[in-house]
């Protein structure tokens, strides 16, 4: 196992709509040609999506012409010396962060690569299923009278 790339695509909150891992060899814009369109088929209403400087080139026409999706690139300032929140990327970002709290995904542990997918969704699913039972403990205010 040489290197894997995890493709994400995520909702305005971070929350997953799809994921692919594929070999680091795959350029970023294969992967998105694998994703977008299963991606569009699950969500018919997906018309806009962010993504950041690797997805650049033939990959937005691409999108446009056969999906319908308007690819906007995130890109980071020629100006700019050392780090930057660029805006919207953040959110994919962050959901990185947030799968990389499992043990599992802070290092290639699976093999292959479907099994690699199950395990950020088995996360992602941790993770949303903490989020609603949090708001659910929580005590419900009560009026005095």
């Amino acid at each position: 196992m040489n290197g894997r790339k995890r493709h994400l695509l995520t909702d305005t909150l971070g929350l997953l709509l799809g994921v692919l891992v594929t070999p680091a060899s795959t350029t970023d814009r294969d992967g998105a040609r694998i994703l977008l369109p299963a991606a569009k088929e699950n969500f018919r209403r997906l018309t806009r999506v962010w993504a950041d400087g690797g997805y650049t080139g033939h990959l937005t026409d691409w999108t446009s012409r056969h999906l319908g999706i308007v690819l906007d690139t995130v890109r980071r300032s020629d100006g700019a010396s050392g780090f930057e929140v660029l805006p919207r990327r953040w959110v994919v970002e962050r959901s990185f962060a947030w799968l990389l709290r499992s043990r599992r995904l802070v290092r290639d542990y699976e093999r292959r690569t479907d099994t690699s997918e199950a395990v950020i969704r088995w996360s992602m699913i941790a993770l949303m299923n903490r989020r609603l039972t949090a708001r659910h403990d929580q005590p419900v205010p009560t009026a005095a009278l």
